[in-house]
């Protein structure tokens, strides 16, 4: 019975396209439509019905986490509606859970609307690191998704996934896959990272870059001939790339800067907009092709080109957020309101949609 009133609110969220369906105690659900929240008319759902909920689903070996930290990930299934991440947490003495809906069939490039021809350029790479940024919610597993199930349709490549929980499940196709889940299969990252080299992997993904044994192990994999996939949570490019180094005291600097230098493929940060027709939500990308300029401006710690440098790089698939806005308005995708919104540099955005452009202190019209 516990379930059942639950499992009814998760399949209206998964009927009425909600991304995340989010449950408070005594409070109604809501429903996370096009990035906006909506209630749900229904009863408010009391903390005994949640609290029963997350003991009787959270796998037994997790409970404890719960009790002990005050919030737990984990994985739900609901028959033949999909699977869940789920993410449990007290607050204010009370329970509250926030389900994200994970799509069975994996999209494709064009079904999302991305950069088709970057990215599957930027997934075809031999070894090194890709990076996928954003803020949660912004799509980064949806992308990740497609360019993994792109190498596994265009490639005969051994993926090794460490993930918390596994989102998207891929079934072998030229490619072999082994999907570990953190707490299921590994006890935790760590393990798991210092397990994956003897995995014999072409390819590793890491569910999301969090701290410097993460990083390390990246960048010991990818210096070794694998490729090496994983998340970040930036706002740009530049952002990305400044966080990283965060991860190493100053001493270590010079010799992470080397390593990240030869190591870095590609960095790409992703936001979703409201479309200006027909609902859903469109992504915006920054793209940072990391060709032998990039890998200078990193070897020298001068970070801060980064921005300047995607704004007037004409290299393949490199581009700023605001040249992507640009492109999305002008195509009638998205408004200019909400891309304005979402532009880390409004005031250039608005130049730009006058057809004034700033190139290297130069003023160019046209």
């Amino acid at each position: 019975m516990n379930n059942q009133i639950i499992d009814d609110l998760l399949r209206l969220g998964v009927e009425n396209g909600a991304s995340d369906i989010l449950i408070k105690s005594d409070k109604p659900g809501f429903l996370r439509l096009n990035g906006r929240l909506k209630p749900v008319e229904m009863e408010p759902l009391d903390m005994e019905l949640l609290a029963s909920f997350v003991e009787e689903n959270v796998p037994e070996f997790l409970r404890e986490q719960m009790e002990l930290e005050g919030q737990i990930d984990f994985a739900y299934s609901l028959g033949n509606i999909g699977r869940f991440r789920v993410n449990g947490f007290k607050q204010r003495g009370s329970i509250s859970i926030v389900f994200r809906y994970v799509k069975s069939q994996i999209p494709t490039f064009s079904e999302l609307n991305l950069a088709e021809e970057t990215l599957i350029n930027i997934s075809g790479a031999k070894d090194g690191i890709i990076l996928v940024c954003g803020a949660t919610g912004a799509g980064k597993s949806s992308t990740l998704a497609c360019m993994l199930n792109w190498i596994n349709h265009n490639a005969d490549k051994h993926i090794v996934t460490m993930e918390d929980p596994i989102e998207f499940s891929f079934t072998d196709n030229k490619s072999l896959f082994n999907q570990r889940e953190i707490g299921v299969d590994a006890p935790s990252y760590e393990l798991a990272l210092k397990a994956v080299l003897r995995q014999n992997p072409d390819i590793i993904f890491i569910g999301e870059m969090r701290d410097r044994i993460t990083f390390e192990t990246a960048l010991s994999a990818s210096e070794t001939g694998h490729l090496v996939l994983s998340t970040l949570h930036a706002g740009t490019a530049h952002q990305a790339i400044v966080r990283l180094f965060e991860f190493f005291p100053p001493e270590q600097q010079i010799q992470a800067r080397r390593q990240l230098a030869a190591s870095l493929r590609a960095v790409i940060v992703q936001r979703l907009l409201p479309a200006l027709e027909g609902g859903g939500r469109v992504p915006a990308l920054e793209i940072l092709v990391a060709d032998s300029l990039v890998g200078n401006l990193i070897l020298e710690g001068e970070f801060e080109k980064i921005p300047s440098l995607l704004d007037v790089t004409s290299n393949s698939g490199s581009h700023s957020f605001n040249q992507d806005l640009l492109r999305l308005v002008k195509a009638g995708e998205v408004s200019k309101s909400d891309a304005m919104k979402a532009s880390p540099n409004a005031k250039a955005l608005e130049m730009n949609l006058k057809g004034i452009f700033l190139n290297e202190g130069r003023r160019i019209i046209g």
